[in-house]
């Protein structure tokens, strides 16, 4: 297969939150592609605590300076997504050797399931990021703790209390 005329990645997630690490990876990847396209996955099966509205509309914000960055959602399989939008890229962040066991699994089946030449790009998150996950932030704020150290200021200001 040839190479990509321009070379599109997505960086799929729920984002609920996008959090500082998130904002992090995206701004450090953007500068490798033509085009970064943050994916929100809908999971019917998922129990989100942000709507995707907020979700979605919290990434526009972050990104709206930025025309190589473009904020979509989809169903399905992400490497269905990939070939709707032709991106050969998926990037994702990796903070442990967890993180990576996992995702290397991810990235493997991907490529078989793609039956083409779909490239992961791991990206490791910086030290100072590694603890933080959209995960323990949801249960900071559920405990009523303060969570604003971990997720930009837009998430901070636009948040439902």
């Amino acid at each position: 297969m040839s190479k990509p005329l321009h070379k599109i990645a997505i960086f799929p997630g729920s984002f609920d939150p996008i959090t500082i690490g998130h904002v992090d990876i995206i701004r450090r990847s953007v500068d490798l592609f033509d085009q970064v396209i943050i994916a929100v996955g809908i999971n019917s099966r998922k129990k989100y605590y942000f709507s995707l509205e907020v979700r979605l509309e919290w990434l526009q914000l972050l990104f709206q300076d930025d025309e190589r960055i473009q904020v979509a959602q989809y169903e399905g399989l992400t490497v269905d997504f990939c070939k709707t939008v032709g991106a050969h890229y998926i990037i994702r962040g990796i903070r442990s050797a967890a993180d990576f066991e996992y995702e290397k699994v991810i990235a493997q089946v991907n490529r078989d399931v793609s039956g083409t030449d779909l490239e992961t790009i791991l990206m490791l998150s910086r030290p100072e990021y590694s603890h933080i996950s959209s995960t323990v932030v949801k249960e900071i704020i559920l405990g009523g703790g303060n969570y604003t150290s971990f997720v930009p200021a837009v998430v901070r200001v636009n948040s439902p209390e």
